[in-house]
């Protein structure tokens, strides 16, 4: 398109959109004008804003894009809270096993698995291609792995799945999975049937582009689709309310007249022994009142139908020629959330991310900062807020999605953060069904403490015995240092769990992957110590002392943790006479801690103002690092060990633990300051390291 012709094309998008946002309507209304236009003109919508040109270091996996990333959850077993607080239904894609079809329209053996495989990272922090995990690359036509599906929905908590179902004028795809599950009486999981009654198109979008089999609804197609599902609504399984099994509808509107299709089904239904059926409309482009449709209920579809912050302009790209948008998940969520109920029966949706990259190669909706723990707080939210009045028969939850990998909309495990979503899924419910202590109890003392030289590590643990406080202690170390630092645990008869991991990102990153894991076993506060040596310098050993005099001296380590329990928004304590502004020591450094308020998704460092500790060891609220911990790095980012000195990946982490406290509205106090004790004089530059 000519420069001339997109600069018409746009400011006449502009004033129909302001014009649009005039007009008093009801919000059903303006989704079925704004669809429409969609469907008509969408080539009037201008192109969004471009990402950024990448620096000369280039952020993306270079040998392997299936490795664990910090906030891997392996598969482990818990009990569910009984009764549940709510049914999830869990929308579920049976594209996954090669059809006639599609092997004309995109090749032999096509599934979506090719789709997903070929996916590639389109900006830097962008996660693909995304992998799966436990059950692999499967096949739907092998009835085990529906089984282990079912299995694993189970276990987590999942109630019943909603399966896509493609009917074309008496013309059915993707149906053998279905067919399966009905034939199999010891699949026990519930299920229920969605109808995605829009043409199937190259585009994958429904649209009326390079349309591969389209739709023909009319009266008779509505007595023959019913009547061909029948087998699974008289199912003992089917998914039910208040008795009536749910049919969802995925585009009402896209019936010639949804009222009189519905008053058909149900006459049918009634004929046929089946009885009263509860239809539910899925609200991806339109919001009417489902009353008004004939229809019992509607259905959430979440990311349709919110408008969050556009983050492309943000994004270095690796794929100059990169034209999707990049979108802020967390605005979805907090959207979604917030919403209340309207007065006609609506079912809430959560989502469980969202990419579909790996269909639209270059032109992807990604939406960005999505992590499981977020996920985990927006269902926990749908069920305690949302739901809080409604029977228990009317507390359903549909989730997008089980298994749609090439949408990235996915529970199921994966290859970088394992069973991740499906424990924060597990984890909502459990929480949903607690009530909350109104008691706020002093945190506990847990110490996270990197140990390479033993010797500092005997000086540590002298220190911490000296404190006479009772303590949760945990020693990450590498594995050529693990039998050392064990002797001096032994002759220090003290407990601790010893975590061994490769020599890699210094004390920051094994404290990464502790510090997530602590975080979702509900500690509170955390101490953070290392073995400092510092053998690039003469004055290594001084500079460890006096930061463990600073943060654990007598008398000091009870009163910090009091004013932890005392104070929700103290956020991190610092030994005092450490903490230094970042444009002090900014230079090999910038980069990287800029990328990293990007991949947080935080506001942008302020080099004259913002602070680290410098020395990395602090006093820290583990929710203080949640924008850092819910961007799940990738171990391949910390570079090998080569005795650096300054501008590492670790280095650029020391610098951004501020940032987070800052990003969670907390606060950065001195241990002098919080124990009420002066601070030391200033006395000219800091002495443990050179500015640049």
């Amino acid at each position: 398109m000519s420069g001339a012709r997109q600069t018409g094309n746009t400011m006449v998008f502009r004033l129909l959109r302001f014009g649009f946002r005039l007009v008093p309507m009801s919000e059903a209304a303006r989704d079925r004008l704004r669809q429409r236009f969609l469907d008509r003109y969408s080539h009037l919508v201008p192109p969004g804003p471009r990402g950024q040109a990448a620096v000369a270091v280039e952020r993306r996996p270079r040998v392997r894009s299936d490795e664990r990333a910090i906030g891997y959850v392996p598969y482990r077993q818990e009990p569910l809270p009984s009764p549940l607080p709510a049914t999830l239904v869990a929308f579920y894609l049976p594209q996954f096993h090669p059809i006639a079809e599609n092997d004309e329209w995109w090749g032999k053996g096509f599934t979506e698995w090719r789709n997903v495989a070929r996916a590639l990272p389109q900006f830097e922090g962008h996660a693909q291609p995304r992998l799966p995990a436990d059950l692999g690359f499967y096949d739907l036509r092998n009835l085990d792995t529906m089984h282990e599906q079912a299995k694993l929905a189970r276990e987590y908590g999942i109630g019943a799945f909603c399966f896509y179902f493609y009917w074309f004028s008496g013309r059915t795809l993707l149906e053998q999975p279905l067919r399966q599950w009905l034939d199999d009486p010891t699949l026990e999981l519930p299920f229920c049937l969605c109808w995605a009654n829009e043409n199937w198109s190259r585009r994958w979008d429904g649209r009326g582009n390079d349309i591969l089999i389209a739709q023909n609804h009319s009266a008779e197609d509505d007595l023959a689709f019913i009547a061909h599902i029948a087998a699974y609504l008289r199912d003992p399984r089917y998914l039910r309310v208040e008795g009536k099994p749910l049919l969802l509808v995925y585009r009402q509107d896209l019936l010639p007249d949804a009222r009189q299709s519905a008053q058909r089904w149900r006459r049918w239904c009634r004929a046929n022994q089946i009885g009263e059926i509860h239809i539910a409309y899925v609200q991806g482009f339109e919001r009417p009142d489902p009353r008004d449709i004939g229809f019992d209920a509607a259905v959430e579809f979440p990311p349709n139908l919110s408008n969050p912050s556009n983050l492309t302009a943000n994004q270095r790209l690796l794929n100059p020629e990169f034209d999707g948008r990049v979108l802020d998940w967390r605005e979805l969520a907090a959207d979604y959330s917030s919403r209340p109920m309207p007065a006609y029966p609506l079912y809430p949706g959560v989502n469980a991310g969202w990419d579909n990259e790996p269909r639209r190669q270059g032109k992807g909706r990604v939406y960005l900062h999505a992590s499981p723990r977020r996920f985990r707080d927006w269902l926990q939210t749908t069920i305690n807020s949302r739901l809080a009045d409604k029977p228990p028969e009317e507390r359903l939850v549909f989730v997008n999605a089980w298994n749609e990998w090439a949408e990235g909309a996915v529970l199921e495990p994966d290859s970088r953060l394992g069973h991740a979503w499906l424990q924060a899924m597990r984890s909502a419910l459990q929480r949903a069904a607690t009530v909350p202590s109104k008691m706020s109890p002093m945190p506990r003392l847990c110490v996270v403490v990197h140990a390479w030289y033993p010797d500092s590590f005997d000086d540590i643990l002298n220190t911490l015995m000296a404190t006479g406080l009772s303590l949760r202690l945990i020693v990450t170390t590498a594995p050529e240092k693990a039998a050392d630092i064990r002797v001096v645990l032994e002759r220090h008869a003290m407990q601790a769990e010893v975590v061994v991991l490769e020599n890699r990102g210094r004390d920051i990153l094994p404290f990464l992957h502790v510090a997530n894991r602590l975080l979702d076993e509900g500690e509170d506060v955390v101490l953070k110590l290392h073995t400092k040596h510092s053998p690039h310098r003469g004055d290594g050993d001084r500079w460890r002392s006096e930061l463990l005099d600073r943060l654990l001296s007598p008398g000091r380590a009870g009163r910090i943790l009091q004013a932890f329990g005392e104070d929700p928004k103290l956020g991190l304590v610092a030994p005092e006479g450490h903490l230094q502004p970042l444009s002090y020591y900014w230079g090999a450094n910038e980069n990287n801690v800029r990328y990293l308020a990007t991949r947080m998704g935080i506001a942008a460092p302020r080099a004259n103002s913002d602070t680290f500790v410098s020395g990395s060891m602090f006093w820290l609220r583990l929710s203080a690092l949640r924008p850092l911990l819910d961007a799940h790095l990738d171990d391949w980012e910390f570079e090998p060990e080569a005795a650096q000195v300054d501008g590492t990946f670790a280095h650029a982490i020391e610098r951004v633990f501020g940032l987070c406290v800052r990003a969670q509205d907390l606060r950065i106090e001195s241990a002098a300051a919080v124990c009420s004790e002066p601070e030391p004089p200033m006395q000219g530059r800091y002495p443990y390291a050179k500015r640049g």
